[in-house]
C-alpha cells in the first residue's frame, strides 16, 4: 500500500521544507515518490527551485511534484449541484454574481483537493505520497470537514429526496422554482462517497500526520493542541519535527543563551509528545533549496530512523464489553492525548455522542449496542476519554435509588466534564426534531 504522510504546523516553521526534504529522501531510497500541496499558497516550486504545475512533474529520478488545482476539482464534483442551486436563486431574483458566490460550499475546494491524494493512492503508481498541508488551523478544519459534510449530506439530502418523491408532482404544477432531479441527487451521492473515501484513507493505517514546530513556547503550545484535536477526529500523529534548533558546538555567549532556552523548550516537547519520535533539524544559515540541499536536510533530520515505516500505535476508538452486577455494560475509549478536562464537553443526543474539545466538535454515531444504553459515567484518564454505557433499565434503577431524574446527570470522571446542554438544545437538536417531523409526515411512501 502507498504510504501517505501529511506535514502541518504553524505558519513559518518550515513544514514545506520538511515535506519536500522527506519526499526527496524517499526518492533517493528508491521509492516512487509524489509530493503535493493542498495549501492555497503553494510554495513547493520555490522549495525545489523548479516550475511545478497542476499535474505531477518529474524533477528528479523517482521524484514528482504537484501543486493541486483545487478549483478544478471543485467544479468537477460540485458542478451539477451548484448549477441547480444557481437556477433556484435566479428564479427568485438573485443577481447572477451573488448567486455564484452563495452556491460555493465553504471549504469544499480544499477538501476536494484531497480527492487528488485518494486518486493517486488508487492508481498504485506511488510508494510514498507526501502532502504539504496548510498551516495548522486550516489543516484541522480541512481534516474535520469530510466527516462533517458527510454527516450533513447523509441526513439533509436523504430527507429531501423523500420529500421530492412525494411532493414533486404537486410542486411542479405551475411552480416557477425548479425541483432537483435525480442528476442532482446522484451528484450529492457521489460527493458523499468521495468524502467517505477521503476519511477512510487519511484515518487508515497507511496515513499519518507529522507536526512541524520550532523551539518557541507559542509554537509548541499550538502543536500540543493540534495533537489533541487531530486525535479527536481519529487521525494518527506519528512524529514531530523540531526545526531550526541552535547547535551547541562553538556557540558564543549570546548563542549559548539561545541554546539553553531552546533546550528547555525541547525537553518540554519530549515530555509532551512522548512516545512519539522527535526529529531535530539544526538552524541553517539559509533555507535549503533544491534537491541536493533538501536531501541533506532530511538525512540530518532523521538520522538513522526510517521515516516511512508504518506507525503501530492505536489511534481509533474502540469498545470493550463487560459483564457486571447491573448486566452487560460497554466502555467506549477514544485517545485524546494532552486533552484537558476543563476544555472537554460531552453531550448525548439520540444515537450520537457529541464530543467537544475547545472550539472543535465531533458528532460520533454510536454502535447499536451503545445506542440502546445510557451514559453511566465518563472520565479522562492518561490521555484517553472513557465513556461507560449501561443498560437503560439499570440506569433508571440507579437514578431512582439516588433520588434523581434518569438521564439528568452529565457524567464526570477525573475532571469536570461540563454539560453540553446548549449543544443538545441547539442546532443539532433542532435539526433532528425537524427531520423526525418530516419523516413522520412523509413516511415511506415512494
Amino acid at each position: 500500500m502507498t504510504r501517505v504522510l501529511l506535514y502541518t504546523g504553524k505558519g513559518g516553521v518550515g513544514k514545506t521544507t520538511s515535506a519536500a526534504g522527506t519526499a526527496t529522501l524517499a526518492a533517493l531510497r528508491g521509492l516512487r515518490t509524489l509530493v503535493l500541496s493542498t495549501d492555497a499558497a503553494h510554495s513547493l516550486s520555490d522549495a525545489f527551485d523548479s516550475e511545478v504545475g497542476p499535474e505531477p512533474t518529474e524533477i528528479d529520478d523517482l521524484l514528482f511534484v504537484q501543486q493541486i488545482d483545487a478549483q478544478r476539482k471543485f467544479e468537477r464534483s460540485w458542478g451539477d449541484i451548484q448549477a441547480y442551486l444557481r437556477s433556484v436563486l435566479h428564479m427568485v431574483g438573485v443577481d447572477p454574481i451573488e448567486a455564484e458566490e452563495l452556491t460555493v460550499l465553504p471549504g469544499a475546494a480544499e477538501v476536494l483537493a484531497l480527492l487528488e491524494v485518494r486518486d493517486h493512492v488508487r492508481s498504485g503508481r506511488w510508494d510514498v505520497i507526501v502532502v504539504d498541508c496548510a498551516p495548522t488551523a486550516e489543516t484541522l478544519r480541512l481534516l474535520a470537514l469530510p466527516e462533517a459534510l458527510n454527516w450533513y449530506l447523509d441526513r439533509i439530502f436523504n430527507a429531501e429526496r423523500k420529500m421530492m418523491r412525494t411532493f414533486r408532482p404537486f410542486l411542479n404544477r405551475g411552480a416557477s422554482i425548479p425541483m432537483p432531479d435525480d442528476t442532482v441527487f446522484d451528484a450529492l451521492r457521489r460527493l458523499q462517497g468521495d468524502l467517505a473515501d477521503i476519511r477512510t484513507l487519511l484515518a487508515g493505517p497507511d496515513a499519518s500526520v507529522r507536526l512541524v514546530l520550532t523551539p518557541e513556547a507559542v509554537v509548541v503550545a499550538e502543536a500540543r493542541r493540534s495533537l489533541t484535536r487531530l486525535s479527536l477526529y481519529g487521525y494518527r500523529v506519528d512524529g514531530v519535527v523540531a526545526n531550526r534548533v541552535f547547535p551547541a558546538a562553538g556557540a558564543d555567549t549570546w548563542r549559548r543563551q539561545w541554546v539553553a532556552a531552546q533546550r528547555g523548550i525541547l525537553e518540554e516537547v519530549a515530555d509532551s509528545f512522548r512516545p512519539l519520535p522527535i526529529w531535530e533539524s539544526p538552524y541553517r544559515v539559509c533555507e535549503p533549496v533544491g534537491v541536493e540541499e533538501l536531501a541533506a536536510f532530511a538525512v540530518e533530520m532523521y538520522g538513522g530512523d526510517d521515516p516511512f515505516a508504518r506507525a503501530t500505535d492505536e489511534t481509533s476508538l474502540w469498545v470493550d464489553r463487560h459483564i457486571d452486577t447491573d448486566g452487560r455494560t460497554y466502555t467506549l475509549t477514544m485517545p485524546l492525548p494532552l486533552a484537558s478536562a476543563n476544555e472537554l464537553e460531552l453531550a448525548r443526543h439520540g444515537d450520537e455522542l457529541i464530543i467537544t474539545v475547545g472550539s472543535y466538535r465531533r458528532v460520533l454515531p454510536l454502535p447499536a449496542a451503545l445506542a440502546r444504553g445510557v451514559v453511566a459515567g465518563a472520565r479522562l484518564d492518561d490521555g484517553r476519554l472513557q465513556v461507560r454505557f449501561a443498560p437503560r433499565e439499570a440506569a433508571r434503577e440507579a437514578a431512582r435509588d439516588a433520588g434523581r431524574t434518569p438521564g439528568a446527570e452529565v457524567p464526570s470522571g477525573s475532571g469536570p466534564l461540563e454539560s453540553a446542554q446548549e449543544l443538545a438544545q441547539g442546532l443539532a437538536a433542532e435539526y433532528h426534531e425537524q427531520l423526525a417531523r418530516r419523516e413522520a409526515a412523509i413516511g415511506d411512501r415512494p
